[in-house]
């Protein structure tokens, strides 16, 4: 039986705010993880731990002290005001409780290098808080675009992106064309200092970045891999690729780590 230490990876939450008609903790705040990522990140061999949205910044810090990457989960919208802009629509307006929480993370993650995937809003706070900028509706600010979000379709709503050759993406996954789910209606805009696109659906969109250098492992993924599954009619062999990035982020954990 192996000793070796587990990979223990930090999952950031989705914040419910109190709820006074809720017959479930009625009128108290919820910390969340939709399962499919605690569960994708188990299977990829690593502990998943669930970071709770503390109040105080050093407390957030001092988790990082405990896991060996941070994976931050999709959820609610990325609010404008991290990049610097005011919303064009009140049901833009994002969830700044949550932003705050997950940017305190992240510059805990890279004051200690702390490899971080982002998955989803995952990858466009990670953008967002390092100087980037988003769409914050792509239907809106991006005349001829694909469907990113189809509400009756959810996850089975899709396209394929390009994945650049001298990418770690495509060390992972491969070079070239593959197919992935679509959820989001907000994107990266422009893609932020140190980041680079590594991945783009044939609308232009962003849909991955990278930085992987020997201080930092920074990677974001705008499509949901943990929901890649096998019985997918339109892609068989999407579960193999949804496992692979987790597989893939764990190995670079674990060689990185201290």
């Amino acid at each position: 039986m192996s000793t070796a230490r587990p990979v223990v990876l930090g999952l950031s939450c989705g914040i419910l705010p109190p709820n006074p008609t809720s017959a479930l903790f009625k009128g108290k705040p919820l910390h969340y993880c939709e399962g499919s990522l605690g569960a994708a990140v188990a299977r990829a061999g690593a502990l998943p731990i669930l970071l709770p949205a503390l109040a105080e910044p050093a407390q957030l810090a001092a988790l990082l002290d405990l896991v060996d990457g941070l994976v931050l989960s999709g959820g609610t919208d990325v609010s404008p005001q991290v990049y610097g802009e005011v919303a064009l629509e009140p049901a833009w307006a994002g969830d700044p409780e949550r932003d705050a929480y997950e940017r305190a993370l992240i510059a805990a993650a890279l004051a200690r290098r702390r490899p971080i995937l982002g998955v989803c809003r995952g990858a466009q706070i990670l953008n967002a808080s390092l100087g980037g900028a988003l769409y914050q509706d792509i239907r809106a600010q991006l005349p001829g675009a694909l469907t990113h979000r189809d509400w009756d379709r959810y996850e089975r709503n899709g396209h394929r992106v390009t994945i650049a050759a001298d990418s770690w993406l495509a060390a992972t996954l491969g070079a070239g064309e593959h197919a992935v789910n679509s959820v989001h209606h907000q994107a990266i805009r422009r893609v932020a200092p140190g980041l680079r696109a590594v991945a783009v659906a044939p609308d232009s969109v962003v849909e991955a970045v990278e930085r992987v250098d020997a201080e930092h492992f920074l990677v974001g993924v705008q499509w949901h891999p943990e929901w890649q599954t096998a019985d997918d009619p339109d892609d068989p062999n999407a579960a193999s690729r949804g496992h692979a990035i987790f597989a893939a982020f764990v190995a670079a954990v674990v060689a990185r780590r201290s």
